[in-house]
């Protein structure tokens, strides 16, 4: 199946990209992807906590993804 990921802020640095497709294993969770992308990150995002939200809303617990699922990893708010 095949996933968007969208990454704002810290992950956006982190990874040097704002948005990319991942295909995934049917039954892929959001806390495996959540590991799979901080892998990608090469420790740029130890320590950091990340909201994710699917399809635009946030999900409180860990959920099964399915096809075509959009996922956004958002690191806590800065200031400035």
């Amino acid at each position: 199946m095949k996933i968007t990921i969208k990454c704002f802020s810290q992950v956006k640095y982190a990874l040097g990209i704002d948005e990319f497709v991942l295909e995934l294993e049917a039954g892929t969770m959001t806390s495996e992807l959540e590991q799979n992308i901080r892998s990608k990150a090469d420790g740029k995002l130890d320590g950091i906590s990340l909201r994710i939200a699917v399809n635009q809303k946030y999900i409180p617990n860990d959920i099964e993804l399915n096809d075509g699922d959009e996922v956004a990893f958002i690191p806590p708010v800065q200031g400035g």
